[in-house]
């Protein structure tokens, strides 16, 4: 017995076993039941997505036996016909491969025939778009002044290509691309239906791979159950997809996260031989990082993916800005990886320019990054002061910051606090917790904070066993830190940063507005200082 495939055998059959596009049934729907069909429907949608199963369908209402309804009893002759396509007046054409004018207008010269049992002499136009533009010339004519005893059913990946004379006499409906989950719902429910041994998992890789098309999720299916020896399992879908493993994906994130640049190529050597494209696996660490993107923002949201622990981990640790450059970097490196002299290659530049760009942690005055406070690191740091600012834009020297305290020592909270966070070299979220801060007190190995209400997210994860561990390595010896939510009374080290940052640029701005040199250009050519533009040297 020859094996049918389940993409055939599973196709619906009526518009209640129609998977999403809920738009579309509602409108036909009440077409069909309230007698306001029109002559003429365009089908349009990316492939896979349910075109033709929706003409058909339209078709069974039209010419069911026992009535035009938006329910064909789907038993009686014409039901059951069009059904296993041989219905005599349902004529199906693939313009792809009819698009010659000959054939159109032979075509259009049955049109005033009626039909031979049915109501209606359907036709059904695939990929409508092929036609040539005399073949559209023919077809326009007909589309006029049709016969009351036929209607035109045409469906299309690509709508922009078709006459507009064409879709101005048509009712035009747009097929969405199903969501994963609907997709994944609907291979569970036919693996069940099968009798199908299946992980949620790896109908979960199915459904992505299907990118919105369920009949592509089916065919895939299909290739999944042969690869599996009959049960649908996360390993084999992954080496069929070309997928790689996660653990590859999550130990680089890891390394990103360290800022271990040795440790990245390390791992990219011990998963060369699992990867089949390196622009997939760069996908795979985009979608990794997008969802460490959702679980920061959402925090919730982490509950519903796989590796919840993992997710908030990285949340913690990961700045959430760090996170948006990663995801930035590694889109531009996917979209330049042809260009590389060999995929390998732009894969691991790729990787090195995250680090390469990432705001890190330095020693006191080296001029990274990292070093700034969160309200100038929110400043682009590319844009330079313009040419003609003078030298008396640039601030005053730093001075150098008080010794730290010995841990064994009392000290008082508003001392030295602003001074030591950045000599401790944090980065990410540690950073931004002891900016964030206030200290109460720092005495024999206990060190009290206090963050603001509206902070308190930065306590949660590892920032405090990071800044803990950043402390210890500073002062010497073991570090205990409590950190208490209130409202401050001293300023922080973020405020006190955004606060010198306002004060440099309104030197660097009072500076320019004295300089003749800019002042003679200003008055030349009537132009003006944009404040915005204004960026004082560090």
């Amino acid at each position: 017995m020859s094996y049918q495939a389940l993409a055939r055998r599973w196709r619906p059959r009526t518009f209640d076993e129609l998977v999403g596009q809920g738009h579309v049934v509602k409108a036909l729907t009440n077409a069909l039941d309230q007698g306001r069909v029109h002559h003429a429907f365009l089908f349009t949608g990316t492939r896979g997505v349910g075109k033709t199963t929706v003409a058909r369908i339209l078709a069974k209402c039209l010419n069911c036996e026992r009535g035009v309804s938006s329910r064909p009893c789907g038993e009686c002759t014409a039901c059951t016909e069009i059904d296993q396509g041989r219905h005599v007046d349902l004529i199906e054409v693939d313009a792809a491969s009819r698009a010659k004018v000959d054939e159109t207008r032979e075509l259009m010269n049955n049109v005033q025939f009626a039909p031979a049992r049915a109501a209606h002499k359907v036709y059904l136009i695939d990929e409508v778009h092929m036609f040539s533009d005399a073949s559209f010339n023919a077809l326009l004519k007909t589309l006029e002044e049709p016969p009351p005893h036929v209607k035109f059913l045409l469906a299309t990946t690509d709508p922009q290509r078709m006459p507009v004379t064409v879709l101005s006499r048509c009712l035009q409906f747009s097929l969405k691309r199903l969501p994963g989950d609907q997709i994944a719902a609907r291979i569970e429910q036919i693996l069940a239906a099968e009798d199908v041994p299946f992980e949620a998992g790896a109908v979960r890789m199915l459904a992505r791979a299907a990118d919105g098309s369920l009949r592509d999720a089916l065919s895939l299916l299909d290739q999944a159950i042969a690869h599996g020896g009959g049960r649908v399992a996360p390993e084999p879908v992954r080496a069929m997809l070309g997928l790689l493993d996660r653990r590859h994906v999550r130990a680089l994130v890891e390394q990103l996260a360290r800022g271990d640049g040795a440790g990245l190529l390390a791992q990219v050597e011990a998963m060369s031989g699992e990867v089949a494209d390196f622009g997939e696996a760069l996908g795979e660490l985009l979608g990794e990082l997008k969802r460490i993107a959702v679980a920061q923002v959402v925090p919730e949201a982490a509950a519903d993916e796989d590796g919840e622990d993992w997710l908030r981990e990285m949340a913690g640790t990961l700045a959430p800005e760090d996170v948006q450059l990663h995801y930035q970097i590694g889109l531009i490196g996917r979209r330049d990886l042809p260009l590389a002299p060999d995929p390998r290659t732009g894969f691991e530049m790729t990787l090195l320019r995250m680090l390469a760009f990432a705001p890190q942690g330095g020693a006191e005055g080296d001029g990274r990054d990292g070093e700034r406070g969160p309200a100038e690191r929110r400043a682009p740091a590319s844009a330079a002061a313009p040419a003609a600012a003078p030298q008396a834009a640039r601030p005053a020297a730093a001075t150098p910051p008080p010794p730290a305290p010995a841990t064994g020592a009392p000290v008082a909270p508003d001392t030295h606090w602003a001074a030591l966070v950045p000599a401790l070299g944090l980065t990410g979220i540690a950073r931004e917790l002891a900016a964030n801060c206030e200290l109460l007190s720092m005495d024999r190995g206990r060190v009290r904070l206090r963050l603001a209400p509206e902070h308190r997210q930065l306590a949660a994860g590892r920032g405090r066993a990071r800044l803990e561990q950043a402390l210890a390595a500073h002062l010497g010896g073991t570090v205990a830190v409590s950190i208490e939510i209130g409202e401050r009374a001293a300023d922080t080290p973020a405020e006190i940063a955004r606060r010198d940052a306002d004060a440099r640029l309104e030197r660097a701005a009072r500076a320019l507005e004295q300089d003749p040199g800019v002042m003679a250009i200003v008055d030349a050519f009537g132009g003006s200082i944009e404040p915005d533009s204004i960026r004082p040297a560090d």
